[in-house]
């Protein structure tokens, strides 16, 4: 039996953005069109309005490209009219989300946050973080982030399920029931996870690790493309039994 989205809901799931507000701003405006033209597969079992729409975030909204900043503005107060009025939006945490968390908490590994695309995000709130004292980098960075940011970031999860799919940045630890999954390994697993064949009892929606093209497997579904690098930012969208992609 095919996974399947229970009827009158619809997912587009976006994976990790990682600082390209520019093609996150191009593929919201997609989704939005996409939902204005597509009343959905069974109009007659759908909410009142139309079918619910739902945005799920993968995270990794930060780091290594040149707008984390305005990634964060966009999905804070800058959404497309459709997608802010009608749409559900769930954000779950990526581990780029952890460390940037981590640094302005001042956590003694915050530098591990400067060396894996910290500093491109500082850059883009108009900071200069080089050959600066950590501790007064991360002064700074608390009173030029917004209050907007820093709320988006706090409400985070760690993973989502909708029928027959569990969504979360990096995996799951095969073996492990998912109300016991370690959420470590929710946000930085990779190969035990990638590698398994395991049946979970779901489908696992996944970004963190990337390929040039979504990857499917009957038990996970990676769609990290690598926007930051590729230039290819990928939505997975689910409705009923159907998965097709929107890309920009």
């Amino acid at each position: 039996m095919s996974p399947l989205i229970p009827d009158g809901t619809r997912v587009y799931a976006i994976g990790d953005v990682h600082g390209r507000a520019d093609l996150l701003g191009r593929l919201l405006e997609n989704i939005a069109g996409d939902a204005t033209n597509s009343p959905g597969k069974n109009p007659s079992k759908s909410p009142k309005n139309g079918v619910k729409n739902v945005l799920i975030m993968l995270g990794d909204l930060v780091d290594r490209g040149a707008d984390s900043c305005g990634v964060l503005e966009l999905l804070a107060a800058r959404l497309p009219k459709k997608i802010a009025k009608e749409f559900e939006i769930v954000m779950l945490r990526g581990n780029h989300e952890v460390m940037m968390m981590d640094f302005i908490r001042g956590a003694e590994d915050a530098y591990d946050w400067l060396g894996n695309g910290g500093i491109e995000t500082l850059e883009s709130y108009g900071m200069d973080p080089h050959d600066r004292d950590i501790d007064e980098l991360g002064a700074e960075f608390k009173q030029k982030l917004p209050e907007s940011h820093l709320k988006l970031l706090r409400k985070m999860k760690l993973r989502h399920r909708i029928g027959d799919y569990v969504f979360v940045h990096a995996g799951i630890r095969p073996g492990v029931a998912l109300k016991d999954q370690d959420k470590d390994d929710l946000v930085w697993i990779r190969h035990s996870f990638l590698d398994s064949k395991v049946d979970f009892g779901f489908v696992v929606v996944h970004g963190h690790s990337i390929r040039r093209a979504p990857e499917i497997r009957p038990n996970r579904i990676g769609i990290d493309t690598g926007a930051w690098i590729s230039g290819r930012l990928t939505a997975l969208v689910l409705e009923g039994e159907e998965r097709r992609f929107i890309e920009c």
